[in-house]
């Protein structure tokens, strides 16, 4: 590996970086007729119109790729390694920083982007490695709970849960009067989402996942990450959970809250409210509700895991790539997003200025759940976090197919974090 990070970082080095800051004006175009591939999974992939925006403002031939969120982390993993980029501009997830900091595997930003428009944008700072901006976030990803407020009110059910325990009471109350089978949602494949579910989770219990140390704190039965996947097994057990969940990734899963086949989407990214609310997208768009996420503590908490956009180090045209995410800052670009995506836009006025206008769906909770946002690790997040999310999805779903025991999965996850760490 050690080889190929020379050459990135000697390829980084001869990129310079000459974009206008801010928006460009019509009449100057110096990167007219270049090209440029961007690399996103489906909830970052502009629509048509958005993207001919783009190349009418600056001249620049758009190639949009998209790829699922685990396959792009693939092709960046093995693109890299072999000393070629996966894209000119592509996805960087919060979880991604560390391990793609210490590699060197992307161009810092400093100086290339709008720094106002980064300033505006709290979530930034996850992508900051070693004091350099490595990504600039385009969608301000933090979880609240959303729920079918017409399915809670035919069961008698007037307020959202504000307690993991009252959810799983009132998720009973639903399957007891018959009005879903199975009425919480939540993954529970060997994938990503899975992951972020259980740490959401930990948070909602009052606690966290490791010390300052990176020392696991989920492995006594007492602690908030075993109560966590306590309650997620449970749920299972109990036929408030479907047992198909164990083969559903997380965008699965939103297609059954959209579907109103399950009563809550417990995980809920807080932009897919304005899908939700979509009766063109979805069926139970006159139904859909957002609360703060459940507690044991009487405090809401929540993580943030935003997602972003950066430059490969082997990125052939690092100037146009700029340039793109210059204009995914804008504010009309990031209203258009949400409109369109569900992306919740990073920058705080845009958020404000949504909700003045009344076209934040349920703006007031949201701000008060994005106040709460934390990151999953207060520390930054670590070099070997791939390797641990990977362990940890893994084992979640055995434990959801019954292969394993609450126990035995809360000891493996615990042993694949020490491997992780040491490697």
């Amino acid at each position: 590996m050690k080889r190929y990070l020379t050459v990135l970082m000697a390829s980084a080095a001869l990129l310079q970086f000459a974009v206008p800051v801010g928006a460009m004006a019509e009449d100057a175009k110096p990167l007219a007729g270049q090209h440029l591939t961007v690399l996103l999974p489906p909830w970052g992939t502009l629509p048509k119109e958005m993207t001919d925006g783009f190349t009418a403002k600056t001249g620049i031939v758009l190639n949009a790729q998209t790829l699922g969120w685990d396959d792009i982390h693939t092709k960046i993993v093995t693109s890299t390694v072999a000393n070629a980029a996966p894209g000119d501009a592509t996805e960087v997830d919060w979880s991604w920083v560390g391990q793609f900091g210490a590699s060197k595997w992307y161009q810092p930003l400093d100086g290339a982007v709008d720094a106002s428009a980064v300033a505006d944008a709290p979530t930034a700072k996850i992508f900051t490695y070693d004091g350099k901006l490595l990504a600039v976030p385009y969608s301000n990803d933090f979880r609240v709970l959303i729920y079918n407020k017409a399915q809670l009110s035919k069961a008698g059910i007037n307020t959202a849960p504000t307690t993991p325990d009252e959810l799983l009471k009132d998720a009973k109350a639903i399957k007891d009067a018959k009005i879903a089978d199975y009425p919480i949602g939540l993954p529970l494949s060997a994938t990503e989402g899975t992951s972020t579910a259980w740490y959401l989770l930990t948070k909602a219990f009052g606690g966290d996942l490791f010390d300052k140390d990176f020392k696991p704190l989920f492995v006594d039965p007492n602690s908030a990450g075993y109560k966590a996947l306590s309650f997620e097994i449970q749920a299972v057990k109990d036929g408030l959970i479907d047992p198909s969940m164990t083969g559903l990734k997380d965008v699965e899963v939103q297609e059954l809250f959209k579907s109103g086949k399950i009563s809550f989407d417990v995980a809920g990214w807080a932009g897919n409210l304005s899908v939700y609310a979509d009766p063109s997208k979805s069926q139970i768009s006159n139904d859909v509700a957002a609360a703060l996420m459940p507690s044991t503590t009487g405090s809401t908490r929540t993580i943030g895991l935003p997602e972003a956009i950066g430059i490969p180090a082997a990125a052939g045209n690092a100037k146009a790539a700029a340039a793109f995410i210059n204009f995914m800052l804008e504010p009309e670009t990031e209203i258009a997003g949400y409109k369109a995506l569900g992306n919740m836009p990073p920058r705080l006025s845009v958020l404000k200025a949504l909700n003045e206008q009344g076209a934040l769906k349920d703006g007031d909770v949201l701000l008060k759940q994005a106040a709460t946002v934390e990151p999953v690790f207060a520390q930054g997040t670590p070099g070997w976090y791939p390797e641990f999310s990977s362990a940890v999805a893994a084992a979640i779903n055995q434990a959801a197919k019954g292969q394993l025991t609450v126990d035995q999965a809360i000891q493996q996850i615990a042993a694949a974090a020490q491997s992780a760490s040491q490697d």
